[in-house]
């Protein structure tokens, strides 16, 4: 069961305890991803993400490093479109140590001119392996197909130039605006020490409250066509189609619609165009869901001679789909993978923590693993027909990486 504490100055603590356990999961969720940013600073949530680990006014970066070393723990952090997250996992005698360095961190670093300068070549160098790994630049590339100039085209890593502006004044600006106390979530999973709960309220007390919850503006659903020239032994190809918010009340007919067309081992697009036809050896689909918007992307890799034939059977699937809709079998068979994937998933105390963290910093509320099931459960076939309806329209976002950078032929009729 998830309990939530709130501070005076707005600062939410969601904890879960798990009895079985001797590890602890800390996360610290804070509502600043790249959605948030401007054309000039983008990339600014991912660079600040990076710096909180080049050192306080007591640690070094090394010295950050080996704490966590010193106790056989981990710790890390990852930027996505609307939060950062900072996490720690130790054993729970160690807890007090971890929440110590990761509140350093959280209040106490530097932005050294000469960390900033290293770190900015590391970013720069990040962003030069995403465009050298084409089945991941892709989807970056359908970001923009689909959503334009809207900050959620945007990558989160930023580009070469918007890295080389940011400053230090720059990160302790953005941080006054989004590190404030209604805009984080500390999560808590695990065997939790009742002292550590009492140090984060008092740590996190301090945090000031600014009341001034980010705008956002709902993106229009484009139906752009990208493609990049890039010499490469596959094709990379994706689709995008207009997805669902999170939270909204046909998520779970929408997982398992995906579920059918590209989720699972068992899914049509992989049955048909890796098993039966040999076509690609990664072929998948995954849905995206953001605060008032998502998007259902479907992936494929495949010969370079072979990219019609891809293309073709991606789209006759998803047709077969919205006219004849699912089997009983693959309904039935769908809602017990997702109830088990669910309840599988949920045995870490990190994926615990990220969860509860997750849903509290964007939805607000918290399910339980049974509410969740009796939910999938609920789905009926007419549910998943009419999110296929919804999702699948005329028209799409496309990404393509290809030796030509040519889009499928049979793209002209479709």
């Amino acid at each position: 069961m998830v309990q939530k504490t709130t501070l005076d100055n707005g600062l939410r603590i969601v904890t879960e305890h798990m009895p079985a356990v001797r590890s602890l999961s800390i996360g610290i969720w804070v509502g600043a991803g790249s959605r948030y940013e401007t054309a000039i600073n983008n990339g600014i949530s991912h660079f600040l993400e990076h710096m909180f680990f080049k050192g306080t006014d007591t640690r070094s970066p090394a010295e950050i490093a080996e704490s966590f070393d010193r106790i056989g723990g981990q710790v890390n952090a990852f930027t996505s479109k609307e939060y950062t997250c900072f996490y720690a996992k130790v054993l729970d005698q160690h807890a007090e140590i971890a929440l110590d360095v990761l509140t350093d961190m959280f209040f106490h670093s530097m932005f050294l001119e000469e960390e900033l300068e290293k770190e900015r070549g590391v970013i720069k160098e990040e962003i030069k392996m995403v465009d050298d790994t084409p089945d991941d630049i892709i989807h970056d590339i359908l970001g923009e197909a689909g959503y334009g100039d809207h900050p959620l085209g945007r990558p989160i890593l930023g580009t070469h130039e918007t890295v080389d502006r940011l400053t230090s004044n720059d990160l302790r600006d953005y941080m006054e605006n989004f590190y404030t106390a209604e805009n984080v979530v500390v999560s808590l999973a695990g065997s939790v020490p009742s002292e550590v709960l009492d140090t984060i309220k008092e740590k996190f007390s301090r945090l000031p409250t600014k009341n001034n919850k980010p705008t956002i503006q709902k993106p229009d659903f484009h139906t752009g066509k990208l493609t990049r020239q890039k010499e490469t032994e596959q094709a990379h190809l994706c689709l995008g189609f207009p997805g669902l918010p999170i939270g909204d009340s046909q998520t779970y007919a929408l997982v398992l619609l995906n579920n059918v067309l590209g989720g699972s081992m068992s899914s049509r697009l992989f049955q048909e165009i890796r098993e039966e036809r040999g076509l690609a050896y990664s072929i998948f689909s995954y849905h995206s869901s953001f605060q008032d918007d998502g998007m259902l992307t479907i992936y494929g890799g495949t010969g370079r001679d072979q990219l019609d034939q891809l293309f073709e059977q991606t789209i006759q699937c998803i047709n077969a789909l919205t006219k004849e809709g699912l089997t009983e079998k693959e309904l039935e068979n769908g809602k017990e993978q997702l109830k088990g994937n669910l309840v599988l998933s949920l045995e870490s105390t990190n994926s615990r923590m990220s969860r509860n963290g997750k849903h509290e910093l964007m939805l607000g509320y918290h399910r339980s693993i049974d509410e969740v099931m009796d939910e999938i459960e609920k789905v009926q076939m007419d549910d998943i027909m009419n999110v296929a309806q919804k999702v699948f329209q005329e028209d799409f976002a496309l990404s393509l990486i290809s030796n030509d950078g040519k889009l499928p032929s049979s793209l002209l009729t479709y």
